[in-house]
């Protein structure tokens, strides 16, 4: 029979179990504060440099691990497609099959497990980066769940191979976002300090000391990145990812300068007509009645619809056949970049790509076919690539468009290379040594150009330049990449800002520098206005009236009514205890609240540290709020209030005058 305990028995008996309980996990108080000073104390002396260089280490490290895991597990997922697609035999209907199902069935999953997590995961992720770094707040683009939905889909979007044809490029900044952003939020919860803003990559302005936190970041990454593949085999020192063997003894005749400014001629012309293109497909398919569908409601089959129509045209025995269709993304640069000259090997050729496997030493292979010629396979490559480039940028699933508009363009420039080298065989001097052309070289200058001038980067150069760890090209690069970026700014623009635009994004557009207009037109031409106000003196009414006006997040506070001399701002959550605090003027009277009291009195007025004048130009009120990333500014003559110029009017002013009514 069991007995009652007493209340106060109970309670003795329960504290001492907790005692006992926090005792038993917490053993040595002493050493284990000994333990804390210590830690304490290494931590101030390592934060002495910087917290901020440690955050940035941290940064580069993980995602080269991530990176270079990914791309183990991409090469595995590839070699079984491979195998895959060889085990079937010599039967065509299996190998078409073998060759379709997978990518379409790796699609279908990046696509539905990516966008099942969060929508905001398809695309580069590198327009919506842009919009970030004006100012505007797109929470949900670098959230935590979105990162891991990014690195699945990513996966298994390149395990599709060149098929599909995508990248990691464009993805893999999104992804550092993220991470940054998160790591940041850490930070700030470890140091208890506010958080520092790390990623300045596509702003339009940046602090000097960010641009070399982010090169010490990139640093870090490359060589992390580098070094992994030393230790898993791949290489047996650092070196560059894309490996040349041009000749650097000379690399180059001065009267081909001439070719190079015609090669970056016709990069700046086909990299304006795949931006309008490709602008033009992609606001096609979200107004077409069938596919806007698809989009919204089924997105995974829109995608296995497009990578069964891609994977069917690059069937190797098909159509393929004359697009080096087997090549892997990296395989495609290698053999473009390869210093032979196709022109003069290939009719030489004992014979042509073995149709059961690749030869990773005779790569250009690839490209012969007996029905064509080389001139031939690289036209027909750069035809059907073009739209199927355009085309795969519609698809719903993470993906990056940076190295497929690469390989692109060294395509380009390798077809004008072996032309040259075809109409010059003992190159352009008839007399003296023989120096033959090198299609390489223009290989490399075309991959710069067209890749720069879609995304208007002049870096493109000496992204090149540092991929295939190859110098001697480096000034015919740089004059093809600004003649292209030439062209292609002044016509169109950037890819991602073409992005920007079908998708409606909140992005403030440039002013070029050609719109001289732009310092003529002034602020109040185009200012709104009416400007919800509220006075110092205001009370109760006043205040509920200017919240049901306006949903602003902030509102001017004048002086009187008679004299509206601007005092300050007062958020609109203030505003909001400042009701809940106060009674209603129709309240009965049962009511504890203040039935008194004024704005001025108990809401705190927060100081305008910056105004702009009447006749402020469009261009400086343009670069105040890409420089300072405001959302509204007020405009006052005199101290008055006269309007307030935000984002949207703005926007308005710099489209009309770009497009003049």
């Amino acid at each position: 029979m069991e007995h009652p305990v007493p209340e106060g028995v109970r309670g003795e008996k329960e504290e001492e179990r907790v005692l006992v309980s926090e005792q038993s996990w917490r053993p040595c108080p002493k050493a284990r504060r000994r333990l804390q000073g210590c830690l304490e104390q290494v931590k101030q002396q390592l934060f002495r440099v910087g917290e901020d260089w440690y955050f940035l280490f941290v940064l580069g490290v993980l995602m080269a691990t991530i990176s270079f895991m990914m791309d183990l597990l991409v090469s595995r997922l590839y070699k079984a497609h491979w195998w895959l697609y060889q085990e079937v035999g010599d039967i065509l209907v299996l190998k078409y099959l073998s060759w379709t199902m997978y990518p379409m069935a790796l699609a279908a999953f990046s696509t539905g497990f990516s966008q099942s997590i969060t929508p905001h995961s398809g695309g580069s992720g590198i327009p919506e980066l842009k919009t970030i770094l004006t100012g505007v707040v797109l929470e949900d683009y670098l959230a935590i769940q979105n990162f891991g939905a990014k690195v699945v889909g990513l996966t298994c979007t390149l395990a599709c191979g060149s098929t599909v044809f995508l990248g990691k490029v464009g993805p893999f900044v999104h992804l550092s976002a993220m991470a940054a952003a998160y790591l940041g939020k850490m930070r700030t919860t470890v140091t208890r300090e506010y958080e520092v803003g790390v990623i300045e990559v596509m702003s339009s302005h940046f602090a000097v000391r960010d641009y070399w936190r982010g090169f010490f970041a990139a640093t870090c990454g490359a060589f992390m990145f580098r070094l992994l593949a030393v230790f898993n085999n791949d290489q047996e020192t650092i070196a560059a990812v894309f490996k040349s063997d041009l000749r650097i003894d000379f690399p180059f005749d001065l009267l081909e300068t001439f070719f190079f400014v015609i090669l970056g001629a016709v990069c700046g012309l086909l990299g304006c007509a795949y931006l309008f293109c490709q602008r033009w497909l992609l606001a096609a398919v979200r107004e077409n009645r069938l596919t806007a569908k698809l989009l919204a409601t089924d997105k995974p089959i829109y995608t296995v619809l497009v990578v069964l129509l891609i994977a069917s045209i690059t069937f190797p025995p098909g159509l393929g056949q004359l697009m080096a269709s087997r090549l892997t993304m990296k395989e495609y640069l290698t053999s473009l970049f390869d210093n032979l000259t196709w022109g003069t090997l290939a009719p030489n050729a004992s014979s042509v790509a073995n149709p059961h496997s690749v030869d990773p030493s005779g790569l250009w292979q690839e490209w012969c076919h007996p029905s064509a010629t080389i001139f031939g396979t690289l036209a027909f490559f750069l035809l059907m690539k073009f739209w199927m480039l355009i085309l795969a940028t519609t698809l719903p699933l993470p993906a990056g468009y940076f190295m497929p508009i690469f390989i692109y363009g060294a395509a380009i420039g390798r077809l004008l290379g072996e032309v040259v080298a075809l109409l010059f065989p003992r190159g352009l001097r008839s007399e003296g040594d023989l120096r033959p052309v090198i299609p390489g070289g223009y290989a490399l200058a075309g991959a710069a150009a067209f890749s720069g001038s879609v995304t208007h980067a002049i870096s493109t150069a000496l992204l090149v330049c540092e991929a295939t760890g190859h110098l001697s090209h480096v000034l015919p690069v740089i004059l093809a990449v600004l003649v292209a970026n030439a062209i292609t700014q002044k016509h169109q623009p950037s890819f991602y800002d073409g992005t920007i635009i079908v998708k409606k994004l909140p992005y403030l557009p440039r002013i070029r520098s050609r719109h001289m207009a732009s310092y003529k037109v002034v602020v109040e031409e185009f200012m709104e206005r009416r400007v919800v106000t509220l006075v110092k003196s205001g009370g109760f009414e006043e205040v509920l009236v200017a919240l049901d006006a306006s949903v602003d997040a902030e509102y001017p506070v004048v002086e009187s009514t008679g004299s509206p001399m601007l005092v300050g701002t007062v958020s609109r959550a203030q505003l909001v205890t400042f009701l809940q605090s106060h009674k209603h003027p129709q309240a009965p009277p049962g009511e504890k609240l203040a039935t008194a009291g004024t704005l001025g009195d108990n809401c705190t007025i927060e100081p305008i540290m910056l105004q702009l004048s009447p006749w402020t130009s469009l261009h400086q009120a343009h670069h105040l709020f890409e420089l300072l990333k405001l959302q509204r500014i007020f405009v006052t003559r005199f101290g008055e209030l006269v309007g307030a110029v935000s984002r949207v009017e703005l926007r308005r002013a710099i489209e009309e005058l770009a497009n003049p009514k």
